[in-house]
């Protein structure tokens, strides 16, 4: 202390070493880092599929330094068309919910409400195609040193840090896990209960009835009923330069190994042995009891070619929350530096209610086309749109804009899905001023 008292001041424009050294840091943050990944799956009834592309897109056509990679799992149930559909159009449907002319942090910023407007599109456009099938899907997006996940289902996506700490990226949307959706799809109508066998003792998990499903998200599965819901969790966080370790897996791996188990077979080896390793350690006690399909993804440092194991050797920390968060600024802009290892989490929200999930947060204005559907973005005449506020005395701060808006296709789906029966003889709010 003494010493820190007889520190001359600092003269106008100094700057401490310590914010030197981390500002260096922050310069190795911005490399690009290595991405690497390998699969492995094996099929009982062929409804898992993957759809793994290092250079999904660029943010900006034409700017290989802006490029971005996309890592999905699809676990299908009831048959595969659902599972087929969302992997060759989800995708489309995020790039298309997404500005055009954004900087980098505001496409990060918009990315989360893209997602979930994409989710919807695909569900809903699945419907057309008809049948009863559904499916889980893990939707991972990397962009440098930031990764946004988006999941419905029970599929589960986990980061190990070069630490050694692992954080859990995706939410389980199974009744038997998560009481508040047994909550929320019960207040819409439905049961939530175990197979009742007459005569007998109910058994199995919890499921929904009717259609016995025992998810309460997915794309697909319109024979159940509107209350499975297509919203996913989403979370977005920041890796150190340190980079780090993704495992994406359907339950086939998650019903017989732990997340440490699954951590602990693929340590210290590449992306596609740690694959193959954690699914023949999934399948060993009991066989191929279900599709069981696994993608390790590896963020590493430039030129660095494999993971090391982490510096923290003993028992691993499990995190499924970075920080208490705010509930009113959802996005947070760069900070000056961060430490080394450090995963900062920048968003994460899985509220099912559509209108809240695209109502809150970053730029409303710069996330959504003024003249369009927020979900299907088909073109809406002045005068057409419904607007998703609930309060017409809370746009006055939108400075006249009332939007997002929607179609009235995607109202009455998002009125099906937040539980809400419109009366035959009542009609949903307009609003104006859409371009």
């Amino acid at each position: 202390m003494a010493m820190a008292a007889a520190a001359p001041a600092l003269s106008p424009g100094t700057v401490p070493l310590g914010v030197l050294l981390r500002r260096e840091v922050t310069k190795e943050r911005m490399e690009r880092p290595d991405v690497l990944c390998g699969e492995a799956s094996r099929s009982r009834k062929g409804e898992d599929f993957t759809l793994l592309r290092a250079g999904a897109g660029q943010r900006v056509a034409g700017d290989p330094s802006t490029s971005f990679s996309v890592f999905a799992l699809f676990d299908g149930h009831n048959g595969s068309g659902a599972a087929i559909y969302a992997k060759e159009n989800l995708l489309h449907n995020v790039l298309r919910a997404i500005p055009t002319c954004l900087s980098r942090d505001e496409w990060l910023a918009v990315l989360p409400r893209a997602l979930v407007a994409a989710f919807v599109k695909t569900d809903k456009d699945f419907q057309r195609v008809a049948g009863t099938s559904g499916t889980t899907v893990t939707f991972v997006i990397v962009d440098e040193w930031v990764v946004t996940v988006a999941s419905v289902g029970d599929s589960r996506c986990i980061l190990e840090s070069a630490d050694g700490s692992v954080y859990y990226l995706s939410a389980d949307h199974r009744f038997n896990s998560n009481p508040d959706e047994v909550e929320r799809v019960t207040a819409c109508g439905s049961k939530v209960g175990k197979m009742d066998i007459v005569g007998g003792p109910e058994v199995g998990p919890l499921r929904c009835w009717p259609g016995g499903l025992c998810l309460s998200r997915s794309i697909g599965d319109f024979d159940v009923g509107e209350c499975i819901i297509p919203v996913p969790h989403v979370k977005q966080v920041k890796l150190s330069n340190a980079g780090g370790r993704i495992i994406i897996a359907s339950d086939g791996v998650w019903d017989d190994l732990t997340c440490q188990m699954a951590l602990d077979y693929s340590r210290g080896f590449p992306s596609d042995v740690a694959a193959n390793r954690i699914v023949n350690e999934a399948i060993r006690p009991r066989g191929i009891r279900d599709d069981t399909t696994c993608i390790v993804i590896d963020i590493l440092p430039p030129e660095k070619l494999a993971p090391t194991p982490p510096k923290r050797q003993g028992k691993i920390a499990f995190n499924s929350m970075f920080r208490r968060k705010s509930t009113d600024v959802r996005f947070k802009t760069n900070s000056e530096y961060a430490e080394p290892d450090v995963v900062e989490e920048i968003f994460e929200d899985g509220s099912a209610m559509l209108s809240k999930r695209l109502t809150t947060g970053y730029a409303l204005e710069k996330i959504f086309v003024r003249s369009s559907c927020a979900v299907c973005l088909v073109r809406l005449k002045s005068g057409q749109g419904i607007s998703l506020h609930t309060n017409p005395l809370q746009h006055e701060k939108l400075q006249g804009w009332q939007g997002p808006f929607l179609c009235h296709s995607c109202h009455d789906k998002k009125e099906a899905m937040e539980g809400k029966r419109r009366r035959k003889d009542s009609s949903p709010t307009v609003f104006g001023h859409m371009c």
